[in-house]
C-alpha cells in the first residue's frame, strides 16, 4: 500500500539515559543488527521500520537516536506508546523527521511531523484479546463499578467522536476541506436513524379535512411541536434516573459525613485515654519519687542516730570499759 507501513512486531532493545543529562544515553545498536540478522532468517520480507518509546512525549535526544536508526532505513517511523492513557482513543502517536526549512534563510533544521496512525488485529487476535480482557478485572472494584467505568469511557469516546466530526463539517463549511458526498450520506444516516424525540405538529390548514376532522383526528391545535409519547417516556425515565442519582449522592455525602463524626469522637476518646494514662504515669512517678525520698530521709536519719550513739573517742570507751 502506498504510502503506509504495517507493522506487526516491535522487540525491546537495550537502551540507558543520564537522568540529569538526556544528551547523555546509550544504544546498543550491535544488539539490534542481530536481532535484524535473525528475524530475516525466519521472515526475508520483513524489514526494520522504525523504532518507539513510552515517552509519554517527545524527547530532547529522539532527534539523536533516529539518526543513529537510519542506519537500517532511510526514514525511520518514531511511534510514543502512552502505557497510561488518560483520554479515550488510540494511546500512539506516530512521527517522521524532515528537514525544516527557514524562511530567513538560516541553515535547515530537523524536526518530528505528525502522521495518523491506527492499532488493528486480525479476527483471531481480536477473540483472544477479548476473552483475556474479559477475566482481567480490578479486583476492589465490583460488578457495577466496572460496568459504569465502562459505559464512561464509551461516553467520552462518543463525546470525542462528535467534537472531531463537527471540526470536519466546520472545516467543511469554512471551504477548507472539499465536500465529501460519502461522509455526508453517512453522517445523513446516522442523524436519521435517532429517535425524533420532539415531532413537529401537524397544521390543521396543511391536511386534508372530511366532514370536521382533520387526518382522521379531532381538535389538532397549532403550535410548532409537541411532546410525543416517546418523549414523554424519555424524560420520565431520565428523572427517575437523575432522583436515583440524588438520592445516592445524598446518602453517600449523609455517610461520608456520619463516618468523619464517629472518627472525631475517636479520635477525642483515644486523646482523653492518652491524657488519663499520662497522667496516672506522672502521678505513679510522682509517689514513687516521693516514696524514695521518705526512704531516703529515714536512713539518713537512722544512719545519724548510730553515729551518735557510738563512743566519739578511745576515752570514753575505756571509761565504758571501767
Amino acid at each position: 500500500r502506498t504510502n503506509e507501513h504495517d507493522a506487526d512486531l516491535a522487540q525491546t532493545v537495550p537502551f540507558e539515559e543520564d537522568d540529569k543529562d538526556p544528551s547523555v544515553w546509550f544504544l546498543d545498536h550491535n544488539y539490534i543488527e542481530g536481532m535484524n540478522d535473525m528475524f530475516k532468517k525466519v521472515n526475508a520480507k520483513e524489514k526494520l521500520i522504525g523504532w518507539y518509546h513510552s515517552g509519554p512525549k517527545l524527547r530532547a535526544s529522539d532527534l539523536e537516536i533516529n539518526d543513529l536508526f537510519k542506519r537500517y532505513t532511510p526514514n525511520p517511523l518514531l511511534v510514543i506508546v502512552d502505557v497510561q492513557p488518560k483520554d479515550v482513543g488510540v494511546p500512539t502517536d506516530a512521527y517522521f523527521a524532515v528537514e525544516e526549512i527557514k524562511d530567513d534563510g538560516t541553515s535547515t533544521s530537523k524536526t518530528f511531523v505528525h502522521t495518523p496512525t491506527t492499532i488493528e488485529a486480525e479476527e483471531s487476535e481480536e477473540i483472544g484479546v477479548e476473552h483475556l480482557l474479559r477475566d482481567i478485572r480490578d479486583v476492589a472494584a465490583g460488578t457495577l463499578s466496572t460496568r459504569i467505568t465502562s459505559q464512561l469511557q464509551s461516553l467520552q469516546g462518543l463525546h470525542l467522536r462528535l467534537q472531531d466530526i463537527g471540526k470536519y463539517l466546520q472545516k467543511v463549511v469554512d471551504g477548507d476541506l472539499p465536500v465529501n458526498h460519502t461522509i455526508l450520506g453517512n453522517l445523513q444516516d446516522v442523524f436519521n436513524l435517532l429517535p425524533n424525540l420532539s415531532a413537529p405538529k401537524a397544521v390543521s390548514k396543511d391536511l386534508p379535512s372530511v366532514n370536521g376532522m382533520v387526518n382522521g383526528s379531532v381538535g389538532i391545535s397549532g403550535g410548532l411541536s409537541e411532546n410525543t409519547e416517546l418523549a414523554k417516556a424519555m424524560s420520565v425515565k431520565t428523572n427517575d434516573q437523575l432522583m436515583s442519582i440524588y438520592l445516592s449522592s445524598l446518602i453517600r455525602a449523609i455517610t461520608a459525613f456520619h463516618d468523619l463524626i464517629e472518627n472525631k469522637i475517636q479520635n477525642k476518646r483515644q486523646q482523653e485515654d492518652d491524657d488519663a494514662r499520662k497522667e496516672e504515669a506522672d502521678k505513679k512517678h510522682e509517689i514513687e519519687r516521693e516514696e524514695k525520698l521518705m526512704l531516703n530521709g529515714t536512713s539518713e536519719k537512722t544512719e545519724k542516730e548510730s553515729k551518735e550513739g557510738e563512743p566519739k573517742n578511745d576515752e570514753e570507751k575505756n571509761k565504758k570499759k571501767r
